[in-house]
């Protein structure tokens, strides 16, 4: 409420905004002296926000934020990669003020621009069987409200206004600025709009940026739109004490509402996102990626084609032998296109798994696109960010991994989305209300719990917003829509898509189910949690040992585990181990931080390398006990760690699966499970051919490399704080 009551205060009365930039700036130098790194990143995200927001900043309040930034660089992650991101934007913003509000503009509300061409959208999936349906309708109204305001006349207005009052400051009359702005016809408007973000972003470009030269471009502009005599007197004659600056809003994002019923409905709604302009921005290098897996039903052919070159100089045709020049467009078509033989695709190595979407945590730059991604292929930009956020419980979150995996495994088959959309997850916990105050209140929400444990600013900012959400749920809607209201839910998710941009990684596992031992099994996915429970039914006695003459069944079935032994070393030790238990627990995450490998145990000094490629196993072991009123049955929890792990019960009892705590994931009559890291799609055995030279030799092929795991990244505020 703090955080949301300061960015409040920017919106309704700007010109306060150089005070409060300096006040969170004394306040961050104040945690720095005193070593209050607690505090650091969420100050940090506010200063930045508040920034982005404000006009009228002073360079020097600039140059002491970026120099206090720089600063941080010394300290262990994640501070130094939250001030390394921060300190990019602000390099930027210091020389051409504004431009860190138009560029977020102009992504968000997906305007039209050449000299930025970068488009965002915020896609909000809710399952309606585990979200109630008034929270549903009340987050659909709140979104369509906000929403029906930012037309996009008015959000080019607004970039237009923003940026001449950041550079131009008290020479700028705001009010008869927007009177103008308003009266102008579309065409008008755009010719302002698009003028002013030119002359933005090509000073951004430059490697040295001249604040004399941009002034000086943007007073053209401002005269053009006021008219020469018309700016002069109300520069000269404008009185801030009668006539206060007027507020400009920043615009929530575009916002799409979905209710997850359809597995594929998250690779559908991204392939939508691109469809519109995606054979616009295709060139040659892509059309060789074979992109036309754009449609899903469409399987991609082996094109080849007929050779006609004999080889011989003679041959060629008239004019063959003279080169173009290095400039021309025939030079540039020659480079992207191949002259006979077989058309095949050629890959970088590392092209199926970009850095964005897997891999351990770095100092993830943004640079002037959104995504900070860069060019995955030479000449290709990543021209679209798709934010995708959740709302649930670890059933969703189960949900969301299998459509990470579905769609990371489509992307082996069909090359699309990977070189033109960066792919940003997000998750906020909301529970059904008849859950929230029963036991299973804290055991459907073990990934949101952990997550706060990891980022205090996540806790404080994310992890409260449930109890809000149903507040807002329980409302009658108003029908005044003269009455301005606060969007405060819709508020703190915007600043959590905007601000989130540092990711935790968290390991999916795979598990092979077996019905019947002489088929192929069935395979699933799951990412918190797998439990087992022993059915009452018993199997046919074919295939199983017989049960010895005069032993007591007892209570459980009796498992044959056998597992590899999770060992600071890395090295493999396989155990085998027979027992009878009434059930058992996988789970993924640590349960506390007192557990000794988990992830919030990384080194201080060095950036946290997540490694959750372990299970931690409770398992309800059966006892046999004998004595004078003869055999008795007790159960303990023995626990230990794994990374794979394989179950089969040795005797008719079959065993019922439960993976992700979600009863439509429910496998039952099963004789055995293999539980181990899920790979990335496209890792696996690779056949490469030498170009052996002589005599004819056999095709050589590549070693078995250890599977890179598949890591789903969930993005926070600041990654894990040591």
């Amino acid at each position: 409420m703090w955080r949301w009551s300061l960015h409040k205060k920017v919106e309704r009365d700007p010109g306060k905004s150089p005070v409060l930039v300096r006040i969170l700036l004394r306040e961050l130098e104040k945690a720095e002296s005193e070593d209050l790194r607690h505090v650091i990143i969420p100050l940090l995200h506010t200063l930045l926000y508040v920034l982005t927001k404000a006009t009228g900043i002073t360079e020097e309040l600039y140059r002491r934020t970026y120099n206090f930034c720089t600063r941080l660089l010394t300290l262990p992650a994640p501070y130094c990669t939250v001030a390394l991101d921060c300190a990019i934007r602000l390099k930027t913003e210091t020389a051409v003020p504004g431009t860190l509000y138009q560029r977020l503009v102009i992504a968000e509300q997906n305007l039209t621009s050449e000299m930025y061409p970068y488009q965002e959208r915020v896609f909000l999936f809710v399952d309606p069987e585990l979200v109630s349906p008034s929270v549903c309708s009340a987050l659909l109204l709140e979104i369509q409200a906000a929403q029906a305001q930012q037309t996009p006349e008015a959000c080019m207005r607004h970039v237009v206004s923003h940026a001449l009052q950041a550079v131009l400051g008290d020479a700028c009359h705001a009010s008869a600025l927007q009177r103008k702005l308003k009266a102008s016809p579309r065409h008008a408007l755009e010719r302002y709009f698009h003028a002013v973000v030119a002359a933005v972003e090509q000073m951004a470009g430059e490697p040295n940026p001249s604040r004399e030269g941009h002034l000086e471009r943007l007073e053209e502009i401002y005269c053009s739109l006021l008219g020469p005599a018309a700016a002069a007197t109300e520069s000269c004659c404008g009185d801030p004490l009668q006539d206060p600056q007027p507020s400009i809003p920043l615009p929530s994002p575009h916002i799409t509402f979905h209710l997850w019923t359809d597995e594929e409905q998250l690779w559908k709604e991204l392939v939508l996102f691109l469809r519109p302009r995606s054979r616009l921005r295709l060139s040659a290098d892509l059309e060789a990626l074979d992109l036309q897996g754009l449609w899903p039903d469409r399987e991609l052919a082996r094109a080849s084609m007929l050779s006609t070159d004999s080889g011989i100089e003679r041959d060629l045709p008239a004019g063959a032998d003279e080169l173009p020049v290095p400039s021309s467009p025939e030079m540039e078509r020659a480079g992207l296109q191949r002259k006979g033989g077989i058309k095949k695709r050629m890959w970088p190595p590392d092209i199926l798994m970009p850095a964005c979407w897997d891999g351990p945590q770095g100092l993830h730059r943004r640079t002037g696109m959104p995504s900070g991604d860069g060019e995955l292929l030479p000449g290709v930009s990543r021209l679209h960010t798709a934010r995708v956020l959740v709302l649930g419980d670890d059933r969703m979150l189960g949900r969301l991994a299998q459509a990470y995996h579905s769609l990371r495994k489509r992307e082996t088959q069909k090359f699309c989305l990977t070189p033109r959309l960066s792919l940003q997850l997000y998750y906020i916990p909301v529970l059904a209300p008849e859950e929230l105050p029963s036991c299973r209140h804290s055991e459907l929400r073990e990934l949101a719990t952990f997550l706060g444990r990891a980022d205090p600013w996540y806790q404080s900012t994310v992890n409260t917003l449930c109890p809000a959400i149903h507040k807002l749920a329980e409302m009658p809607p108003s029908l005044d829509t003269s009455r301005t209201v606060d969007p405060f839910i819709l508020d703190v998710i915007t600043y959590y898509v905007r601000m989130g941009t540092q990711p935790i990684y968290f390991q999916i596992y795979t598990v092979k189910i077996f019905r019947d031992l002489s088929q192929d099994p069935a395979e699933d996915i799951f990412l918190t949690e797998l439990k087992v429970k022993i059915q009452d039914s018993k199997f046919p006695k074919d295939g199983f040992a017989p049960r010895r003459k005069g032993a007591a069944e007892g209570p459980g079935a009796e498992l044959s585990i056998c597992y590899q032994k999770a060992l600071l070393s890395h090295r493999a030790q396989e155990v085998s181990s027979s027992l009878r238990a009434t059930g058992l627990v996988l789970k993924a995450l640590p349960a506390s931080d007192t557990e000794g490998s988990g992830p919030t145990h990384a080194p201080p000094s060095a950036a946290p390398v997540i490694d959750h490629t372990y299970l931690n196993v409770n398992v309800m072991e059966v006892v046999k006990s004998s004595n004078l009123a003869g055999r008795s049955f007790s159960t303990v929890m023995n626990t230990f760690r794994t990374a794979t792990i394989q179950i089969q019960s040795q005797d008719q009892r079959l065993l019922t699966l439960l993976l992700d705590k979600d009863s439509r994931r429910t496998y039952r009559d099963v004789v055995r499970f293999e539980v181990a890291p899920c790979p990335e799609p496209c890792s696996g055995m690779h056949k490469s051919k030498a170009p052996w030279l002589g005599s004819p030799q056999p095709e050589v092929e590549g070693t078995k490399a250890k599977p890179k795991p598949l890591l789903m990244p969930i993005n926070t505020f600041s990654g894990i704080v040591q």
